[in-house]
């Protein structure tokens, strides 16, 4: 499962550059935490996320749509690009964030949210 949840933030962080982002990582997750609760039961699962998964997932899709209004209020369109340059140099751009990262972090938490509330719900009814 560890393995699995960092392979999940390495197709988070590179996906606003590269195929990747914010939904595969999420599934990727996801299924760590899947075989987890398969595995151990769905009390150690809750254990491990430590917040409701519906809370997660609506966590998710608050961080997602204010990614998308950021740039509404510099008077841009909605989900465009906004981005800061940490460490540029006159040669090197350093390093970029942007609000495309921070839609694909609200994605990868709504998806974990729901697919880990979903499955659960199904084994807490079994």
């Amino acid at each position: 499962m560890g393995l699995m949840l960092l392979f999940s933030l390495f197709l988070l962080w590179r996906g606003h550059n590269e195929p990747g982002g914010g939904f595969i990582g999420g599934l990727v997750a996801a299924a760590g935490l899947v075989v987890y609760g398969l595995a151990d039961g769905p009390k150690s699962m809750r254990l491990i996320l430590r917040f409701d998964p519906a809370a997660i997932a609506l966590t998710g899709l608050f961080v997602a749509v204010v990614a998308g209004f950021m740039p509404l209020l510099g008077g841009s369109d909605f989900l465009t690009g906004l981005w800061l340059f940490i460490g540029s140099t006159p040669t090197d751009k350093g390093l970029a964030l942007g609000t495309p990262l921070l839609f694909d972090i609200g994605v990868y938490l709504a998806v974990v949210g729901g697919v880990a509330g979903m499955v659960v719900a199904i084994e807490e009814s079994l």
